[in-house]
């Protein structure tokens, strides 16, 4: 017989067929009613044992964890909550778990905790909710882009350049660690390595997309990325996902629109295909907001926050707006900043951001026009010479989620900016001949996938929405 899955089995009418389905105990009451779930679905199926014809070998080996598979009739169910289940004919342990050595017992855990059992937490309702939603918004970012006529990009994940210039970056090598070939002057000897040159893992596809989009036309790179940064904090990671698009003929105001199309198409997707999952995680975080006081709790839960961004325009203002308004601030006068703002060319921290967009604005913000000093070197300069058309788009909770610009495509002013934060001109070369053969105006950006995940779950701790974090110090499995 072939097996059904729960979430079909829920969508079917009982009339007394017999099924097959497996999955994993979630709970076993009573040497009576198995709750079993398959992972296709959140819900639990309950199996009703008939204990007294059934072997007592069989039952003592039905324990959270275990992997069964159940041939039995699907009858309609009197139960609370629920509208079938099923009577069990036979039942076959497809796998033991030790109920004195299996972790995830039916109780509440903590995230960090599971942390701790990455590889164990899928098998929980909060991590199958995240992971759900995050194959959501993956797919619905594929989608939006392939609707529009986007070529997806595959850009390399080793590099020889550094697109950010910040220098925060994962070494590639298969040179002798311990007896490294050194030059003349007694440093390493990168001639000797691999790829003849020293290389690293990818910060940004950006580069080699914007290549890509003086052909193409637009282009979207959605892949792997990596910051060797020391930053063990709740919103960083060393290895993350980004999705970055690359458009000719665009400018900043053509940036902004198609990043604000962006976030709310692939949010209104999973509204749409991750009800059940986020009435979930919806439920889960008022329950955990009950911890806090009233101030600190959210004015909208999840779903209304969810649907606020998809009904509201993002607000726009330039940077030296913002920095007046944070100047005049009352955390700010009232030095409960950590970082206060004095003068113009301040860095923005999260804090700062996260007032703009949950105190001041209550809204989705959009940044424009950053001093160029904090900017990369690639950012088109507006004619006042001290700033650049770089876009930050600032959400609730997250602060930054996406940050981009127009690109200089003006050679002289490339080159010169590439001087004054003295980048290597002659490995760039192939990126500036871009500007040396048919240069033309273009803008891209990059939206944290992992920071797009926290938002739409709800989830506060950017470990919790990757399979498998990696973080200074930590790189399990």
């Amino acid at each position: 017989m072939k097996r059904s899955t729960i979430k079909k089995i829920f969508s079917t009418t009982p009339n007394g067929q017999t099924v097959l389905i497996k999955g994993w105990v979630r709970t076993f009451r009573n040497n009576q009613f198995i709750s079993l779930n398959d992972g296709s679905c959140m819900g639990n199926l309950q199996v009703v044992v008939d204990f007294e014809n059934t072997d007592d070998d069989i039952l003592k080996r039905i324990t959270t964890g275990a992997a069964l598979a159940i041939e039995g009739t699907l009858i309609p169910s009197i139960g609370k909550g629920q509208t079938v289940e099923i009577k069990a004919l036979q039942i076959a342990i497809l796998g033991d778990c030790d109920p004195e050595k299996y972790p995830l017992q039916p109780k509440k855990h903590s995230l960090e905790f599971l942390r701790e059992i990455a590889h164990l937490r899928f098998r929980t309702n909060t991590f199958n909710a995240v992971f759900k939603v995050r194959h959501a918004l993956a797919y619905a970012v594929h989608r939006f882009f392939n609707d529009k006529g986007f070529v997806y990009l595959h850009t390399p994940i080793i590099t020889g350049s550094d697109c950010e210039g910040a220098g925060e970056m994962f070494r590639v090598s298969t040179l002798d660690l311990h007896h490294p070939p050194k030059t003349a002057d007694g440093k390493i000897d990168f001639s000797e390595d691999f790829f003849g040159k020293e290389t690293n893992l990818t910060v940004s596809g950006q580069l080699e997309g914007e290549l890509a989009a003086m052909a193409l036309g637009e282009i979207y790179t959605f892949g792997p990325t990596f910051r060797a940064e020391n930053s063990n904090t709740s919103r960083h990671l060393a290895e993350f996902w980004m999705i970055e698009p690359e458009v000719a003929f665009a400018d900043l105001e053509d940036n902004m629109d198609l990043a604000e199309e962006l976030l709310k198409y692939v949010i209104n997707h999973a509204l749409i295909h991750c009800s059940e999952e986020l009435e979930f995680l919806k439920t889960r975080l008022l329950d955990e907001e009950k911890q806090k006081p009233q101030n600190e709790r959210s004015e909208l839960d999840l779903v209304a926050k969810l649907n606020f961004c998809l009904n509201n325009e993002f607000e726009r203002l330039t940077y030296t707006e913002a920095i007046d308004i944070l100047k005049h601030s009352k955390p700010n006068q009232k030095k409960q900043f950590k970082y206060l703002i004095d003068e113009w060319g301040a860095d923005l921290q999260s804090e700062h951001e996260r007032y703009l967009v949950e105190k001041h604005f209550k809204k989705p913000v959009i940044l424009t026009d950053y001093p160029k000093n904090i900017k990369a070197f690639y950012m088109r300069q507006n004619e006042d010479g001290k700033t650049v058309r770089a876009m930050d788009i600032l959400f609730p909770g997250i602060g930054e989620i996406v940050g981009g610009s127009q690109r200089e495509e003006r050679l002289t002013l490339l080159e010169q900016r590439m001087k004054e934060m003295n980048l290597p001109m002659e490995e760039m070369n192939w990126y500036i001949d871009t500007r040396r053969f048919g240069s033309a105006p273009h803008a891209g950006f990059g939206l944290g996938f992992e920071r797009l995940v926290l938002f739409v779950t709800g989830m506060t701790n950017i470990r919790d929405v990757i399979p498998f974090p990696r973080t200074p110090k930590n790189a399990e499995f």
